[in-house]
């Protein structure tokens, strides 16, 4: 690849899509105006979007290739981040796209949560090594602003919010993966309140870098005489160079890169081995005054990063559709399969054959119903802050939902991502195997997303172990009555019925698979319940995910309706058109994935529990 291609922006989105999510069908409008989002209207969100969005192709997009190639490294014990990354890291801060929703008591612009969100696709989508920096930075700092000291607050805040200072979040050892309660890095108590931190950690995404002039991390560590397991986890501030309290940085802390692992993908993104105290001269702080609340503390943080890879996942799979749609409308290869036979029958573009309108209506599909699966998640959490204190009962309806599609947006959306890329190289055919081509960098960046903040696994078995019971179940049924009353309201509509009855059949399915998840808890049919949680959410997701789409169909039907005739709403009748298709082809073809998918689980089939291990392979 020459330099001008590795150096060109192949990010793609659709506005017209986000703006259709945002105000269409979500209707963001409702919730601004009024505090907390008093300053915000239509116009201010769309001005965001576009010059976001601009951004995101002019400074991002053209070092995606760059931080690929390149690469990090690492020099006298600094890590090296890849040409072009520290000047897009003071644009992006400078330019205020990191500070959309940050409060203005921190130099933020108070903006809705779902706005965030959409300028984070744009961001990850351009550059997803790149965003990590940034993403993980708002992550650690928005949870110091939640359960810091006040204190901390006015040391770290601003200075994290506003790029000067980067975070981390620290909780993977080489012996406690997803088994954080296994951690071995040790807190002891010094007289003067702080700890001597000691440990190893791993796999710590930005855990170096030479982006900022310090690094805060937030590391997992167990405290003198803590009881075992995740209850005894403390979690500390401890950051890479020592600060004063007013601000003022000071000696290195005794924080060390063993190493960086060298990846599959986001190779622009440094994941490091740190060592902790290796000269006892490890200093690190209680985030907020009480021992023992590192893991719900973590968990706050860890929520928001499971969000923002469901964001990672739908903007790496929308731009390799995207990109895979132009190829397929420029690329001319063979005769239609009307002429087929033939031979002189003109050449036609790839799009206009049978099986590449197939994948690109798959992906199409997968990607906008992904994204309106996140844009209502969002819109959720910025009615929770509109409502709190003021409707209760809404308020707890809208986290609740929150709650709930937090594991759904993470796993159906990495898992998916992967698979939508692979379905772009297989449109490309050969040329979508080299790297003249975007879509095997999105396959390779994005397989990734289903393993990191918690395994798709642990989103499945905290779907079906806590957020099914949560609040007595209460969120589930507020979630399978929502599609219910759609249900009721559409099955007679005159376009889309036989969808909608596709709906009922899955709605029941996943009805009654919760019942039967719940009953293997009750009759002690344990191991078949992490046997089947993958299988639950996933059906689960394409349920979420084939109302929404069917929703914006309805809408999308309506504003057909209304449309001029002729060229002026042109472009509006095609993207319309688009919405219907998307939504006709999910439900005849993934809705009734779930019918069978609770069919398999009534069946209770144990074969992968029963087989010996030895029975695997004699190799």
């Amino acid at each position: 690849m020459s330099n001008a291609q590795t150096h060109q922006n192949r990010y793609k989105a659709d506005l017209r899509e986000i703006r259709f999510l945002l105000f269409e069908q979500f209707r963001l409008d409702e919730l601004l105006g009024s505090a907390p989002y008093d300053g915000w209207g239509r116009d201010e969100v769309s001005m965001v979007v576009d010059e976001a969005y601009k951004f995101a192709c002019e400074v991002f997009g053209p070092l995606n290739a760059v931080g690929d190639r390149v690469g990090c490294r690492i020099e006298a014990g600094q890590v090296k981040t890849p040409p072009g990354f520290k000047g897009a890291w003071d644009k992006l801060y400078e330019a205020g796209w990191k500070s959309v929703s940050v409060s203005p008591a921190y130099d933020g612009q108070g903006g809705p949560f779902t706005l965030y969100t959409v300028v984070e696709e744009f961001l990850c989508g351009a550059n997803a090594a790149l965003n990590m920096y940034p993403g993980l930075t708002y992550g650690a700092a928005e949870l110091i602003e939640h359960f810091g000291t006040p204190r901390q607050r006015d040391i770290y805040l601003k200075r994290m919010y506003g790029g000067q200072w980067s975070g981390t979040m620290c909780l993977t050892e080489p012996q406690a993966g997803s088994d954080v309660g296994s951690s071995r890095t040790t807190a002891v108590k010094q007289k003067d309140g702080k700890y001597l931190i000691r440990g190893t950690k791993i796999f710590i995404s930005g855990g170096d870098q030479d982006l900022t002039e310090n690094v805060v991390h937030l590391v997992l560590a167990r405290a003198e005489g803590a009881p075992p397991g995740t209850k005894g986890l403390s979690l500390f501030v401890v950051p890479k160079l020592r600060v004063d309290d007013d601000g003022a940085l000071g000696e290195p802390n005794d924080v060390l890169v063993g190493n960086i692992e060298h990846k599959m993908g986001i190779n622009g993104s440094s994941t490091c081995v740190l060592n902790f105290g290796e000269n006892d001269a490890c200093l690190g702080e209680l985030v907020g005054t009480v021992e023992h609340q590192g893991m719900p503390q973590m968990f706050r943080m860890m929520n928001g990063a499971r969000i923002s890879v469901g964001l990672q996942g739908v903007s790496v799979a929308s731009s390799a559709y995207l990109n895979a749609l132009e190829y397929a409308k420029d690329r001319k290869q063979g005769s239609s399969i009307l002429q087929w036979k033939d031979a002189t029958a003109p050449r036609v573009p790839i799009v206009d054959h049978p099986d590449v309108r197939r994948m690109l209506l798959d992906m199409k599909s997968r990607v906008e119903g992904i994204r309106a699966l996140i844009i209502k998640l969002a819109r959720h959490q910025d009615a929770v802050a509109v409502y709190q204190g003021k409707d209760d009962r809404a308020a707890a309806y809208n986290q609740g939902q929150v709650d709930l599609l937090v594991p759904l947006v993470k796993s159906y959306s990495s898992d998916q991502a992967f698979r939508i890329c692979e379905t772009a190289i297989q449109t490309f055919g050969g040329a979508g195997y080299t790297k003249d081509y975007p879509v095997e960098q999105y396959c390779r960046d994005a397989k990734v997303f289903s393993i990191y903040e918690g395994t798709n696994h642990i989103q499945a078995m905290d779907l079906v172990g806590r957020k099914l019971g949560q609040a007595g179940g209460v969120n589930l049924q507020a979630f399978l009555n929502d599609v219910a009353e759609f249900v009721k309201a559409n099955d007679k509509h005159p376009v889309l019925a036989a969808s909608v009855k596709e709906l009922r059949e899955a709605h029941e399915a996943v009805a009654g698979s919760a019942m039967r998840l719940l009953s293997w808890f009750q009759m002690g049919k344990m191991p078949m319940v992490p046997l089947s949680a993958n299988r639950f959410l996933e059906m689960m997701s394409e349920l979420a995910i084939g109302w929404l789409l069917l929703d914006g169909a309805v809408i999308a039907l309506k504003a057909l309706e209304a449309l001029p005739p002729g060229d002026a709403g042109a472009k509006d009748r095609a993207f319309y058109e688009g919405k219907k298709h998307a939504a006709l082809y999910f439900a005849a073809n993934v809705l009734p994935h779930a019918k069978f998918s609770a069919e398999l689980l009534g069946r209770e089939d144990s074969s992968a529990l029963d087989i010996p291990v030895d029975a695997f392979a004699t190799v």
